[in-house]
């Protein structure tokens, strides 16, 4: 892949191969990539960061089925609405059921399983799970078009009062991720209705959602363009745009006010004049698909991913066969710590060739006589600077509040 100048740019899709986090064979299908070691690990990673920052926010977190009736994607309206994306029905005995092309439908079950009252309320139900889309061979490519997703998905159930303030505090959520992560919005986009059947035909719901969403952006200060013919069906959404490296550009969060879904499900809370009201359904998700978010990380950041993202935290080098002892004994003082540490044995190569080949690993720490007598490592850092030959435990403590501080900083 080229920029306009006729540049390389990074692509994910050669970079998660030669860095070995990804990988797809003919037997499990296209679009149906799975993670190698490495991958797994920034996954995983990821998804505890995303699962922790919406525990801190009040989420609370639920598991639901990758599969439904039809009938309940009748209800929700995908079934009239996106069925083209949606892959057929099974037939189960006197059921069809479907993979799930989204969570929306599972958590207003959830929410309507239980009665609820306006003291609850905001109800903030978050789920990491997998949903399903019927792509199209010809759009599949690497992480970014696949046909099994596992998305970062959250719904707020709250009065209409609060719709503003949730949607805004999602906003809020999803920049700070972005800091965090080192990757930034190209714009933010208010997707509305285009022509077509395609959308829920209910023009009060349109102005009623989309005049929220505009005091949503306004409130935070956010400029945004208005782009036709990009809403859900069932409403207009706050779309957070990305750009690869040649430019291309794709909607990686999002957040949604939606009054259709309570409806269908006819779901409710008892307000403080003890009478039935309908709740707002506020849709938010911080990272979109994991997939789609770690391959924009690989191409962002070259896969010199952020030190608590890297699959490989600590390199540590002995310079020569006499300080392997040492060198591994570093390394399980790492562990203890909770960092991603390996070992990078003489027998790889010349201390050069390994520090080349460890170039992406935020932190080398390189032991030889003088350091291993003394209780030392000399730390180099992966943007070149090197704070010197410190105590183990000192360098070590250093590292590990670094990691665990998050964001793009090495040293401080």
């Amino acid at each position: 892949m080229t920029d306009p100048t006729g540049d390389r740019v990074a692509d994910h899709r050669r970079l998660g191969r030669e860095l070995g986090l990804f990988d797809t064979d003919p037997l499990m299908g296209a679009g149906l990539p799975y993670w190698l070691p490495d991958g797994a690990v920034v996954r995983h990673t990821l998804e505890e960061y995303v699962r922790e920052a919406e525990r801190a926010a009040g989420y609370r977190h639920v598991y639901s089925p990758a599969l439904g009736k039809r009938e309940l994607y009748e209800t929700s309206g995908h079934w009239d609405h996106y069925s083209d994306d949606m892959y057929p029905p099974m037939d189960l005995g006197a059921e069809e059921v479907v993979l799930r092309p989204s969570l929306c439908p599972h958590h207003a079950l959830i929410y309507r399983s239980r009665s609820h009252s306006y003291r609850e309320l905001p109800l903030r139900i978050a789920e990491l799970g997998t949903m399903y889309r019927a792509e199209r061979s010809g759009v599949l490519g690497g992480l970014t078009r696949v046909r099994a997703i596992q998305l970062n998905d959250a719904h707020i159930f709250c009065t209409l009062e609060q719709a503003v303030d949730e949607a805004r505090a999602a906003l809020e959520l999803i920049a700070r991720a972005y800091a965090d992560l080192g990757i930034e919005a190209v714009r933010h986009r208010l997707s509305l209705p285009g022509e077509g059947g395609k959308y829920v035909a209910d023009p009060e719901l349109w102005q009623r959602a989309t005049a929220l969403l505009k005091e949503v952006l306004d409130g935070a200060g956010v400029a945004y363009e208005e782009a036709e013919g990009e809403a859900a069906f069932y409403g207009p959404k706050i779309d957070v745009q990305i750009a690869d490296p040649a430019g291309r550009e794709s909607t990686l969060s999002t957040v949604q006010i939606d009054f259709h879904q309570p409806a269908r499900f006819d779901l409710h809370y008892i307000g403080a004049d003890g009478a039935k009201h309908r709740p707002v359904m506020v849709h938010r998700s911080v990272i979109g698909s994991v997939e789609r978010a770690v391959a924009h990380l690989v191409e962002a950041h070259e896969g010199a991913f952020p030190a608590w993202l890297a699959p490989v935290q600590l390199a540590v080098l002995p310079v020569a066969q006499e300080q392997v002892e040492r060198a591994a004994a570093v390394v399980r003082e790492a562990a203890a710590l909770g960092l991603r540490a390996e070992l990078a044995d003489p027998g790889q190569g010349t201390l050069g060739a390994r520090i080349r080949a460890a170039r992406l690993v935020p932190y080398q720490a390189v032991i030889g006589d003088r350091e291993a007598g003394a209780g030392l490592a000399a730390l180099r850092l992966r943007d070149g600077r090197r704070p010197g030959a410190l105590p183990v435990p000192e360098l070590l403590r250093h590292v590990a509040e670094r990691v665990a501080a998050k964001g793009t900083a090495l040293w401080s």
